[in-house]
Parts: C-alpha cells; structure tokens; sequence
C-alpha cells in the first residue's frame, strides 16, 4: 500500500490538473459502532456523539454515552475501518479532544441538575486506560484544546431542567468555564482556574450556560452561551474575558413554520435569535458558529463573526435551501428549528478552508469554502441519522461524521461513524435535487415511493411522494439527463380543485394520453381506502377505482404498491399476503379498463431470515413485467433488494375467489451492490423503479421524509436491461 506522502501527492497533483477548486469529498467508507459490541451485547443501544482522531491520523475516538465511555475506530486503512476497543468511563461522556495521540474527555455524573457534577479525564488509545482526571465541580459539556497542547478549555454547562417553569432560564447553580493546564504529560489539577461568565448576557445573566468552545493559535477560548445568546471570547492564559457581546438575531424568508405533513417554503420569521451551539475559529480573528438553537430560537443556519462583536455574515435560509434541495428537509421539525445546525468543523485542505456545517434533523453535511467574505457552497455530504460532530484530518484528505442516533430498538440504523475522502473526483451525493419553484424557493420532496417514465420523452420522469407527506400529494417531473438528477416541476393531485386527501400514493403509471394511474395504499385503522385514481396532466382525479368489497373483506394495511398498464389492463402489485392468501405469496391484481372486471395471480415471494418480504414496484418492459421485490431489513441484514420479470404470457389473471395461478418470475439484478454504492449502509426501501424511452432503468429510494432515517435517497441508473 503506497504511504501517506505518497498518496497525499498524488491527491495534489490530481487536484491541481482538474484546477484549484475542482476537489470535492465523497463518502468512502460506514462504520457502525455497533462493531465495538461483543457478540452477547449486540442489542445494547450505542452512540456516536462527538468525535477525534489522534495526532497521527490512525485512531478515531468518539464519546458513547449510552455505554457511558469512548469507543475506538482503526482508520490505518480509512475505507475499512475496524473495531478497536472501548473504555468504560462510569459516567456520561459529554466530549472528546485529542491531546497528541492521547484524549481528553470531559464526563458528566451529575446525581441531578441541582448537584452537577464530572470529571476531566486524560485517555490513552494505546493501554484503553485513564492516565490522569481532575475533578471539574460541575456538569461539562464541550471540551478543546489549546494549539500548543498546553492548556484545556471545558465549558461547564450545569444544563437547565427542560421540565421545570417550562424550561425557562436562571435556573441555578450558573454555569462558567475550566481551564486545565497540561504540566509534562499529566493534568495539572492543582492549578485548574475557573472563569466566571455571570454578568455578561442580557438574557439570565445570573446563569451563563456554556454550551462549545474553542481555541485560536493566540490561546483566546471563543465560548458560545447557547441559552443565554452570547458569545464570549477569553484569554486562557490570565482566564480573563477580553470580549462578550450577543449573537443576535435573524430574518428569515422562504421557510416552513408548519409541522403538518407538507412541505412549504413561504413562511418568514422575524428576530429568531440565534442562540448558537458549535463554534469554531477560522482564523485568529473570525470564528463561525452553528445556529442551532435550544431555547428560544434557532436560526436555522450559521453566522461568521469578528471577535470584536462585528457580523461578518449571516447565511439565513441558504443553507436550509441547500438542505430541501436534496430532498432532506425533517418537516416534522418545521414547527421549532428546521435543519437544526449544530456541529462543525472547520479544517485547511491545501489552499483551501473548508467549513462543515451539520444539520442534526437533516442527516447531512455542508461544505463551505472560506473565501474571507461570504464563504462559497460546495457541496452536500449524507451523514447518516443525526451527526453530533466532525473531524477533520487535512493530512489524509478525509472528513470523519459521528452520527448519534441508534434505532436498535425499531430494528432500523445503528448509529455510524462515517468517512469521506477529498478528491478531485466529482461528487457522488446527491443523485438527486430540485429547483427552484416560481416564487424562487426551492421545490420541497421527499419520500418518493413510485415511478414512471415518459411514454415518449427520454430521461423524463415521474415521481409520487407517499403519505408522509399527508397534506401534500404531489407528481415530480424529474430530467435525468443532468447530472445529478433534477426535479423541474411539481404537480398538485387535486379533487374538485382542492388538495386530495386520504391518500397514500405508492404507485404512478402514465396513460400515455398525458395523464397518469395511481396507485393509493389503503389502511382501514386510519379510514384511508384502497383504490386506483386516475388524474389527468393538472393532477386533478377525474375517476376512482375502489377494490372490490370481496377482496376488502380480508384487507391488511399492506395494499397497493405499483402499478402497471398493460394494453387495456391495470396490473396492481399488493405488497404483502392478506388473509386469503398463502405464506409467502402476494397478488398481483387485473383490472380491466374496458370490462371493469377484477381478476389476479399469485407472485411467489422469497423468503428471509428476519423481518418480511414484499413487492413495491411494477413496470412493464418489452413483453415481460418488472418487479421490485424487497425485504424490510436495513445495513447488513439486508438481504433481498431484488429485480426480477415476469413474461406477460404468464399472467393469466382468474377471477377474484378461485384459485389464483402462481406465476413463474425470472432473476434480472440483486440490487444490494448498487445501494452499497456510495459507500453508506444499505437502506430497506427500495420503491420505484421504471424504464425510460430510450430503454434505460432508473431505480429510487424512499428516504421517509427523513424521520428516524438518514434521508438518503438514492436514484440509480441501471442502463439497458
């Protein structure tokens, strides 16, 4: 294997032929922490919350505190990184720096939020052991250290009760902030100052809450108070504050206030406060800070200041339009903080310094370039399910996301450490954006759950979203002759021109007249029928097709999931057996257009060691129908994301009651390597598949609105099949 140097020369050589700004990170590698677990505690809920990489390159180190203690990933070979070890820290691990090739960590053990309490401890990655801690008279939270490693700066937050007086604020005993001298290679308890933060804010200034700090080259700690909206900067040398001012407010246009199953960019704010979370130095004298709010406010993006107080430049909504442009906009968090940027990171590859901006409820990574004036966007990185934190290792050319959220519980993603590589490559994610919508705001989507082609037009295509979005039925037209793919229009399905409801489109065929057949999965809990619609190009319902009552009558919430035309024939892929059917087989149903009759086969289904399996897509190609048959299972469980054809010679539909002809299905493609990709874990909703004009496939995922998912949706060019 070449050496760093050698690779690194090759990066700048390749970077500099494609021109300076040509680079770009693509992801090259997932690790789920899952993998520090022994085998007997595979099921033990894990985190990957903050994150550091030693001085040499080779060890990532991550703060677990469902596990209470730091979790170690081998990165010696940074596209396979392996499991390496975990020390238990009997307490809450709020953060880690390192410290040469040795950490420090800041450990919470508060026995309430009136008695706070941890400890500062110093670990080696090499023995797994604690070489030396301090007691920090409080409950800590962030924790850095100086450029020099002589000086430890930990923000003792002493965090409010959310519970209590509805969380409002003092709430006491105040918060202030630690600094820890380094002497030799120990902590130097003994003369660890505290500086006090009362007085500064205008907001509780009884009880400063200091949330991340930060070193500059000049030794000057940047702490952000996030409840008290405030920024202070401190000389870590005297402990004495040398600036303070508040963090301020925005304006925001083009954003959404609702929380109610739509996505729609129209609202503004006024005088949300920032109230930042993460802070990070550019240089000596700016710093860039993450505004994700926690108490009133939240301003949905990031803001550059001057240490001297001056706002060097607000990012609004821009980052959150770069957020919904690719399809990872959490509108269940519309009503609060959006987005919610939280980390950062900020790190010089070459010439270049990029800032990398978080977004905890959108499961991605913004890319900045600093330019000294407004920074430059560059790209969107997909995260996995909420980072906490990011660090850089410019020597390597990679970035390292700490993604904390575990869904061990719900059988979905473990919490991830993901790494991405600088090159001169172009980006990989995302595969698919929108534009902008007449008003200039971007084309909210996600979810998308069916697919169709243009009968005539090649690489246009169409898209439903399902019912997550609830109040927002919508057809996407999508060009895939960009690169990436882009959403170009949206289309409102509407009845007696008002938005349809009780929908949960999964399936979308067009007519070929310029309309379109839907497919709506029912659920008789929630009252949502089964049923076929037909819309024309406006999106209005002009017919409906309910399934016939005797059918019904052994209904589950699994219903339709694609639908095909074939000749003067709708074909209805159901995605799981009903009551009348046999294990492990599921209908395919025929209705016929001109003689509005019911009839269906069987599709045999395979069958997998955990979790279903179902059909979520059909297509008609060439003679034969396409099917899209899955199981429910994520990452390494995931075993049958597959595309098989059924020949129309065997679709002898019988009607409705009788026996019902098992049909024979033919293998076309195991799916798995194409969603293992882009290097991320492979996701279960595999939903819409179609073939263009020019007999091109095209595959897409469901990425669930982004809630308890990554957000992640792939669109995947197959080719000719």
């Amino acid at each position: 294997m070449p050496s760093f140097a050698a690779r690194l020369s090759v990066l700048a050589l390749a970077i500099a032929a494609t021109g300076a700004h040509a680079d770009q990170f693509n992801r090259i590698a997932s690790f789920p922490v899952s993998q520090n677990l022994s085998a007997d505690d595979l099921q033990q809920e894990t985190s990957a919350e903050i994150i550091t990489a030693t001085a040499d390159g080779q060890m990532l180190v991550y703060s677990d505190s469902p596990r209470g203690g730091l979790g170690f990933v081998d990165i010696r070979q940074a596209e396979q990184p392996k499991p390496a070890g975990f020390v238990d820290l009997s307490g809450e691990p709020t953060s880690v720096s390192a410290l040469g090739n040795r950490v420090v960590t800041a450990v919470n053990t508060s026995g309430s939020y009136v008695e706070p309490a941890g400890f500062l401890a110093l670990v080696s990655p090499a023995s797994k052991k604690i070489e030396s801690r301090c007691d920090l008279g409080g409950q800590p939270d962030s924790v850095a250290v100086s450029k020099d490693h002589k000086l430890i700066a930990v923000a003792i937050e002493n965090e409010r009760d959310e519970d209590l007086n509805d969380g409002q604020i003092p709430q006491m005993p105040a918060g202030d902030l630690v600094i820890v001298p380094v002497k030799g290679d120990q902590l130097d308890c003994a003369n660890l100052k505290r500086v006090d933060l009362t007085g500064l804010a205008e907001i509780a200034p009884t009880d400063p809450e200091p949330e991340f700090v930060d070193f500059n080259s000049l030794g000057e700690v940047v702490v952000t108070l996030q409840e008290n909206n405030h920024l202070v900067i401190v000389d870590a040398t005297t402990g004495k504050v040398i600036n303070h001012f508040s963090a301020g407010s925005v304006d925001l246009q083009q954003i959404d206030t609702k929380k109610d199953g739509a996505l729609t960019f129209t609202e503004s704010q006024q005088g949300v406060k920032r109230e930042p979370d993460a802070v990070k130095w550019l240089d000596d004298e700016r710093f860039v800070i993450a505004n994700e709010g926690d108490y009133q406010g939240g301003a949905r993006g990031f803001s550059i200041f001057h240490k001297d107080g001056r706002l060097l430049f607000e990012a609004g909504a821009a980052f959150e339009h770069e957020v919904i442009r690719a399809g990872h906009y959490p509108d269940k968090r519309s009503g609060k903080k959006g987005g919610e940027p939280e980390g950062l990171e900020v790190a010089r590859f070459g010439d270049d310094t990029f800032i990398f901006v978080l977004s905890e409820r959108g499961s991605v990574i913004g890319v900045y370039r600093d330019t000294g004036a407004d920074p430059e966007f560059v790209q969107l990185l997909p995260s996995g399910i909420a980072p906490e934190s990011a660090v850089a290792i410019p020597e390597r050319g990679l970035l390292i996301s700490a993604n904390e959220k575990d869904l061990i519980e719900d059988g979905g993603a473990r919490a991830h450490v993901m790494l991405f590589r600088l090159s001169a490559d172009e980006a990989q994610y995302p595969q698919l954006v929108s534009d902008n919508d007449a008003t200039g705001a971007p084309i909210g989507w996600g979810a998308l759950s069916g697919l169709t082609a243009d009968p005539k037009q090649p690489g246009i295509l169409y898209a439903v979203n399902d019912s997550f979005y609830k109040s927002q039925p919508r057809i996407f037209t999508i060009d895939a002759n960009q690169k990436p793919a882009k959403i170009t229009a949206v289309t409102e399905i509407t009845r007696d021109g008002k938005t349809a409801k009780k929908l949960d489109l999964e399936g979308i065929v067009a007519d070929g007249k310029g309309g379109f057949w839907l497919a709506s999965e029912g659920n008789a809990k929630k009252e949502v029928p089964h049923a076929l619609h037909h819309v024309n190009a406006e999106g209005e319902i002009t017919r409906t097709i309910a399934l016939p009552e005797a059918l019904l009558e052994h209904q589950t919430r699994f219903g339709a999931e694609g639908i095909a035309l074939v000749h003067d024939t709708l074909w209805v892929a159901i995605q799981r057996p009903w009551a009348d059917d046999a294990d492990h087989h599921a209908k395919l149903l025929a209705y016929n257009l001109k003689t509005e009759t019911w009839g269906a086969v069987h599709y045999p289904l395979e069958q997998a060691a955990g979790g279903w399996v179902g059909l979520s897509e059909l297509e008609l190609h060439n003679d034969h129908l396409y099917v899209i048959e899955r199981d429910n299972q994520i990452g390494d469980k995931a075993a049958i994301k597959r595309l098989y054809k059924v020949a129309l010679s065997e679709l002898k539909p019988q009607a409705l009651g009788q026996t019902l002809p098992v049909i024979t299905k033919t293998l076309v493609r195991d799916l798995i390597p194409e969603l293992k990709s882009l290097n991320g874990y492979v996701t279960d909703k595999v939903e819409g598949f179609a073939v263009d004009a020019k007999g091109n496939g095209y595959l897409v995922t469901d990425n669930d609105g982004v809630d308890d998912s990554s957000g992640e949706t792939l669109w995947l060019k197959l080719g000719q099949l």
